[in-house]
């Protein structure tokens, strides 16, 4: 039986929906790239990680697609490690997957709060203000 677990994560703007198929030959798609020929390199070797440290069979039979949008690169990246570490937890349901992701990085599994500020009035940004010429 076919069964398919859907986690999701979010990085500044950057949202990253996860889906994993429980029958398939262990390929990681992002937004239709295999991870393997994802880019840049610096966010390729960043996701992988998460393999590396995890190191489990079971992850061999899966296959997980993740869609990406918004946001800049590393934020794309960073949002595609929160999903991908969320849905992995979910299929292996194990404490000490957990404790794995939350000694090798504290924000993979409850993710980043950090926003940007929102501009105010009287300036060009959030703390910026205009400039007064007398005094």
């Amino acid at each position: 039986m076919v069964k398919y677990i859907n986690a999701s994560g979010k990085r500044k703007t950057a949202i990253a929906r996860a889906v994993l198929n429980t029958e398939g030959k262990g390929v990681v798609r992002i937004n239709s790239v295999p991870l393997e020929a994802y880019e840049p390199s610096i966010a390729k070797e960043r996701i992988k990680e998460l393999f590396k440290i995890l190191d489990e069979p079971k992850l061999k039979d899966v296959d997980i697609k993740v869609k990406v949008k918004s946001g800049g690169i590393m934020a794309q990246t960073d949002a595609i490690r929160i999903a991908l570490a969320r849905v992995i937890y979910k299929y292996l349901r194990r404490k000490s997957t957990a404790n794995l992701f939350k000694d090798y990085d504290s924000s993979l599994l409850s993710g980043d709060s950090r926003r940007k500020e929102p501009k105010k009035f009287g300036g060009r940004g959030a703390r910026a203000r205009r400039q007064k010429s007398f005094r």
